[in-house]
């Protein structure tokens, strides 16, 4: 016999339901805490708006008050996802994305100067310049400059550094070139128009691809440096 059966005048109690999580009180990165659900949404906002942020203010001047603010949260909520502005900076920077390279054309020039103007694109897309100089502040946690370089700098100079072998193994640049040195030009390029606060130029990455090319031994294409 139930207790209701037992007791006609006890009215029925309704069972209890766990209430689940909106979301903005996700845990931290890494799992759930007490099962509630991470709210992906609520991520992909605070660190679009953080990465945004270091950009302009950098590592020392990011304000997680600020992000959560911008980002439409509480401090709270960013906290339970990030321990402080550090993790919160090395998340965002972990968004930046570079996809998929191209298939090789066959021509190693050719490929350098498309790899180059992605490159530009990319610069532009992501604000590279102002991240990089974050890297530069001796004050920059090393955690940051560290997913800076791998994030930012290590991808670019591994297809760079790619289109340079190929040319190697073409036959069209020496097997002595100095291919190191070649990519700190290739990217050292961009940084000295930076410094000087100057705009990579439409033809930046033909004049810049044919300088390299030939210094490492190569003749590039009269189609190519005149376009």
């Amino acid at each position: 016999m139930s207790p209701a059966e037992r007791d006609p005048a006890r009215p029925p109690v309704a069972p209890r339901v766990k209430a689940v999580g909106s979301g903005d009180d996700a845990a931290p990165a890494g799992g759930n805490v007490g099962g509630r659900p991470r709210n992906a949404e609520i991520d992909r906002h605070v660190l679009e708006v953080a990465l945004r942020h270091l950009c302009t203010v950098g590592l020392r001047g990011l304000s997680v008050a600020a992000v959560a603010e911008e980002a439409g949260t509480t401090r709270a909520a960013v906290y339970r996802r990030w321990a402080g502005r550090t993790e919160l900076a090395v998340a965002a920077l972990g968004t930046i994305t570079h996809g998929p390279p191209p298939a090789p054309s066959g021509d190693p020039f050719a490929d350098l100067v498309g790899e180059l103007a992605r490159f530009r694109r990319f610069v532009v897309d992501t604000d590279a310049t102002a991240l990089v100089a974050v890297a530069l502040v001796e004050a920059t946690d090393v955690r940051v400059c560290d997913e800076i370089r791998r994030r930012l700098v290590e991808p670019r100079r591994r297809r760079l550094r790619e289109c340079l072998r190929a040319g190697v193994e073409s036959g069209a640049l020496r097997a002595q070139a100095d291919l190191a040195t070649a990519e700190d030009l290739l990217t050292g390029s961009w940084l000295a128009h930076a410094a000087r606060g100057a705009p990579l130029a439409d033809d930046w990455a033909v004049r810049t691809a044919a300088m390299v090319w030939a210094a490492c031994g190569g003749v590039p294409g009269e189609h190519e440096t005149q376009r």
